[in-house]
């Protein structure tokens, strides 16, 4: 997967284009992705212990991951995800990188 969970995505089709978010859940098998704060619905509920009095409540819909673009924190860009083999500890691990600044996207980066 080239988006992963807490990404940084920029939306690039649908009502919210243009739009950034953190991503909350990845769907694998639907290949979607619900990204907290956008693709916002309406969604009328039964009264239930959760919910006791019921009414209308707004819930995140899925996304297709076709339609997102990771945002890279180093740069602050959108970007395509690339994937690169580095030897760790006498381990080869695959780790995700930015097509522009090649950086690793796994890692945490300071805010500048």
């Amino acid at each position: 997967m080239k988006i992963k969970k807490n990404d940084k995505v920029l939306i690039l089709k649908g009502k919210d284009v243009g739009k950034t978010g953190r991503v909350e859940k990845i769907l694998p098998k639907k290949m979607k992705a619900i990204v907290e704060g956008l693709n916002l619905l309406k969604r009328n509920v039964k009264p239930s212990k959760k919910h006791p009095k019921g009414g209308i409540i707004t819930v995140s819909a899925p996304i297709a991951l076709s339609n997102l673009m990771v945002v890279c924190p180093s740069c602050s860009k959108p970007t395509r995800v690339g994937f690169q083999w580095k030897k760790i500890k006498d381990k080869e691990t695959k780790q995700r990188i930015c097509k522009r600044c090649q950086t690793n996207l796994d890692e945490k980066v300071e805010n500048k």
